[in-house]
């Protein structure tokens, strides 16, 4: 049996103060999912999210959870802990995508990667039930929405 191709990438559940999440139209794809992308070789993942938030919608964002334990020996950083982590299927290929949970700093101004992206939508919790958004990106919201409130 062939293995299929398996590519690391981040997604980013990102909040505003009003808690609210932000779903950007994935251009590509179709769909609208959260903000993310692949992983770039020689970059971590909280480098990889961080690149990816801002060239995606301009923002600034803080990644939540960070580990508390402390520094010593060779440690360089520590890194945020995902929420969740799951591999999904996207046609050839498939993804290993790590979940996490931001919050915009700053103005919260959306400035869109418009070969990409082809909208946004801030919601709310109690908008997840909405068509437009895919099951898992609910069921995984649902999840981020517990670390925020």
């Amino acid at each position: 049996m062939e293995k299929v191709k398996v590519d690391l990438v981040v997604t980013g559940y990102v909040f505003n103060d009003k808690k609210e999440f932000l779903l950007i139209y994935h251009n590509k794809l179709n769909k609208w999912l959260p903000v993310g992308g692949h992983m770039e070789q020689n970059e971590t993942p909280d480098e990889a999210l961080l690149r990816e938030v801002s060239e995606e919608t301009g923002l600034s964002v803080e990644i939540l959870g960070k580990s508390e334990i402390g520094m010593g020996g060779n440690v360089k950083t520590n890194l945020a802990t995902p929420f969740h982590v799951n591999v999904h299927n996207v046609g050839d290929h498939d993804h290993c995508s790590l979940f996490y949970v931001c919050k915009a700093k700053g103005s919260g101004e959306i400035k869109l990667q418009e070969e990409e992206v082809g909208g946004f939508k801030w919601v709310k919790k109690e908008d997840l039930n909405q068509e437009f958004i895919p099951k898992d990106v609910r069921n995984i919201a649902l999840k981020a929405f517990e670390t925020v409130e």
